[in-house]
């Protein structure tokens, strides 16, 4: 096989450079760091990950509008829609270390902030290829750093549980992963993508139906949806904050972005139907048995929390849910509905995190009681997690609104004429309901409950500045969304 080996170099600059960052971090932190102050060390090695990750964007930014490559049975794919969603998880990283550099992330510093780095180049990786193997190998390069990190906090049993946990179910979803990976193989012979859609046909073989099972099963541990979520609240509260941040965005976007590749390459002719009346066999019947649960188990369990972590982890659950019914509309339409929350409730979700992560350091805690009264103690912040909660429960004019609206539309539309997907709908509207409650509850507690303590909080202008930035992007995005949803609707024609 003649492979441009100069041109593949080229493609692969961006990951290649986060990889160098990462060891460059190492390197500092082990040859002269160790005995400094911790903020100095958080802030050097920070700021050299930092420096990393915004070199990386520039040969990111030149891959939109230039040539649209492909590696090795497309292994490696570059155009303009992978590209822009490894933008976003690069942004998404580098908020993850903003929010790092004043997180008491303990002693090993430098391995942190490398094992964050080694992380996004697996999430970048998994969303620029369309081969089996590479998918399997850059889930197990970013699961691994996850697991890491969610045990950073070495002192903390919470900690502990919660990174066996995560490991634990991340195993066992491996396993089936691959199991139904090896069968779809055995079917087809191939492990790409567009070649295994030319061949699975409606009429599959029940290896087929086995393999599309297990994958739905090992995805579905991924992206944390009901009934395979159970890892999800645990490890939200003990991973250090910064953590959960990247987990509950980066680790998502890629998941759901290779899940959607997957579902409407490789099975396009095993969809199924999820209409009312009408159901027949298929992903779609999966992932919307799927959906249904995660939505009501998502937002009732929600309602009983008193940490703000476990109940931004349910949170998430029922947002897996809203974004698998965008999934089913399964046109694309439907793909850049999807495309376009991931944005929007990735935006949401690590602000939100990043508030919780500046407040409860100095609060004391992430429970509900640690954030009674902050509207006093900490104005800017507060006002921040406002408009970020308020997009969560899809409060217009913010970004979150429209994400769910656009959603919903793509599964009406779906099926226009007959509206058998309108049952999906209703159920997420009042779902959608629900969690306004929960929501609710969590400002109660930030601007009506009296604090305990009067005195303010303050925090480095780097992070006001970093995440009022992510708020502007979530009312940007409510109030003009129209740029982003015309290119994701330009880029969803390359799949």
């Amino acid at each position: 096989m003649n492979v441009p080996y100069f041109d593949l170099l080229r493609a692969l600059t961006p990951e290649a450079m986060l990889v160098v960052t990462a060891f460059v971090a190492l390197a500092l932190d082990l040859a002269g760091l160790r005995r400094a102050e911790r903020t100095v060390r958080n802030r050097t090695i920070g700021t050299v990950a930092l420096v990393g990750l915004l070199a990386s964007i520039i040969p990111l930014w030149r891959q939109i509008g230039g040539d649209k490559l492909q590696f090795l049975g497309r292994t490696l794919v570059v155009n303009d829609l992978t590209a822009v969603f490894n933008i976003v998880i690069v942004v998404l990283t580098l908020i993850t270390v903003l929010i790092s550099i004043d997180f008491d992330i303990g002693r090993h510093v430098g391995e942190y902030f490398a094992t964050v780095l080694f992380g996004a180049v697996g999430m970048m990786v998994l969303v620029s290829t369309e081969e089996l193997i590479t998918i399997f190998v850059a889930l197990e390069l970013t699961s691994i750093c996850l697991y890491i990190l969610t045990a950073f906090h070495k002192g903390e049993l919470r900690s502990q549980e919660a990174a066996m946990k995560y490991f634990m179910f991340g195993a066992i979803s491996s396993a089936f992963l691959l199991f139904g990976m090896s069968y779809l193989y055995g079917a087809t012979g191939t492990t790409n993508l567009r070649e295994i859609g030319e061949l699975v046909k409606p009429n599959a073989s029940p290896v087929l139906a086995v393999a599309l099972l297990f994958m739905v099963v090992g995805f579905g541990f991924k992206v944390a949806v009901v009934p395979f979520h159970l890892w999800a609240p645990d490890a939200y509260e003990g991973a250090p904050t910064p953590v959960t941040a990247f987990i509950a965005t980066g680790s998502k976007v890629a998941s759901f972005f290779v899940f959607l590749k997957v579902a409407i390459i490789a099975f396009s002719g095993m969809k199924g139907s999820a209409e009312w009346g009408k159901a027949a066999s298929g992903w779609m019947l999966l992932v919307a048995a799927t959906a249904v649960a995660s939505m009501i188990l998502g937002n009732v369990v929600a309602i009983t929390q008193r940490n703000v972590k476990r109940l931004l982890a349910y949170s998430s659950i029922a947002h897996a849910g809203y974004i698998f019914v965008g999934l089913i509309a399964a046109k694309p339409v439907g793909a850049t509905a999807v495309l376009f929350y991931l944005i929007v409730y990735s935006l949401t979700n690590i602000g939100a995190f990043g508030v919780v992560a500046a407040l409860a350091s100095r609060a004391g805690g992430d429970d509900m009681e640690d954030f009674n009264g902050m509207a006093k103690r900490a104005p800017f912040l507060s006002l921040l997690m406002l408009i970020f909660v308020l997009s969560l429960a899809g409060i217009p004019p913010l970004g979150g609104f429209f994400g769910k609206f656009y959603l919903f539309a793509a599964a009406v539309q779906g099926d226009a004429e007959h509206f058998g997907l309108l049952w999906l709908v209703i159920l997420g509207i009042v779902m959608s309901a629900v969690s306004l409650y929960y929501y609710l509850i969590l400002l109660k507690h930030i601007y009506i409950i009296a604090p305990k303590d009067d005195a303010r909080i303050t925090t480095p202008t780097y992070l006001n500045v970093c995440l009022g930035v992510c708020a502007l992007g979530v009312i940007g995005l409510g109030v003009y969304p129209e740029p982003l949803l015309t290119l994701l609707n330009t880029l969803v024609a390359q799949l």
